[in-house]
């Protein structure tokens, strides 16, 4: 028997919060589950919100197929017109309850593999040590995950462009470095110039395409001619740790970002190759932490964008 739609009178404005904020939430993340996991609801109950939702509203808010959930018409007006104001709710809710005790709350983080594992992760344990009552989810990827569609709060990026849609605080500079071990180049020579790394055994990190490397003279003018140098070697990867291990193990010359190859040096176990010339287009040039502009007033992820920023202030110098 079909339910007939309510009047707009009848309508239970007190009761229809929950339900809304359901309806943007899935906007946001695209799919019931992982708006459940935002929400700390089973996939069932955010069913039942937007059902409840839609027979108030007397019409289709959400359309589901088999490959994809996505808003109708009026249920994207009806997100466009309320998100803005959930946004403001949840900060002022955040920053009410952030102000007195200590602070609470669980933050999901996405970083780069061997950033993450090198120098995000290690920082986390003094975090914990000052901020008990705060949760941290780490996930590494080298994808360039969403924040707001896979329900993070904070994402480290190694780039040289942060996304202009979203807020980008610097933690600090980064380069380039290209290395080798000392065996190495006892065995081989070390390059004079760039256009002899063609004679040499090179670890290019895994991209489509041909290997190239781009180099500027170091100290030159910005926007100097760029020399392009085609490189091969026995190994290709995607992760900078790999690479730095290849290149530890006398496998060839590794052009690395700094955070990766700067402990190495610092002990002699691999040495700077070039440095008269600065490797260029390849990595990016600063780490940044970027979170969504309605993320902002949150007190735990300030405390943790400080904490990250002081430990990353003096940068990855050998």
């Amino acid at each position: 028997m079909a339910t007939t739609p309510p009047k707009p009178n009848e309508l239970r404005h007190d009761v229809l919060w929950g339900q809304m904020h359901a309806l943007t939430v899935i906007s946001q993340v695209g799919s019931f589950t992982k708006a459940a996991q935002r929400l700390g609801l089973s996939k069932a109950a955010v069913s039942q919100r937007i059902a409840e939702l839609e027979r108030a509203m007397g019409q289709t808010l959400v359309a589901r197929t088999t490959r994809s959930v996505r808003l109708s018409e009026a249920g994207r007006q009806l997100v466009e017109q309320t998100e803005a104001s959930f946004a403001h709710i949840t900060q002022a809710l955040s920053a009410t309850r952030d102000a007195v005790g200590q602070p609470r709350g669980l933050l999901r983080v996405t970083a780069p593999v061997a950033l993450g594992r090198q120098h995000v992760a290690p920082a986390l344990s003094a975090f914990f040590k000052l901020y008990p009552q705060i949760r941290i989810e780490l996930d590494l990827s080298d994808r360039l995950l969403p924040l707001a569609q896979e329900g993070f709060d904070l994402a480290v990026r190694h780039c040289s462009a942060p996304p202009d849609s979203h807020v980008a605080v610097k933690l600090c500079a980064s380069r380039a470095m290209l290395v080798a071990s000392p065996a190495y180049l006892k065995r081989h020579g070390a390059p004079a110039h760039p256009d002899e790394l063609a004679q040499h055994a090179c670890l290019p990190y895994l991209r489509p395409g041909p290997a190239l490397w781009l180099f500027e003279q170091a100290g030159g003018k910005a926007g100097a001619q760029r020399l392009s140098v085609p490189v091969q070697g026995p190994l290709r990867a995607s992760n900078s740790e790999i690479l730095r291990d290849a290149a530890l193990d006398d496998l060839g010359l590794a052009l690395l970002p700094d955070f990766s190859a700067a402990a190495s040096i610092r002990c002699a176990a691999l040495v700077e190759v070039l440095p008269d010339w600065r490797p260029v287009g390849f990595f990016g040039d600063a780490i940044y932490a970027v979170y969504p502009w309605s993320s902002g007033s949150a007190r735990p992820l300030k405390l943790l964008i400080e904490h990250l920023g002081a430990n990353f202030a003096a940068g990855f110098a050998p």
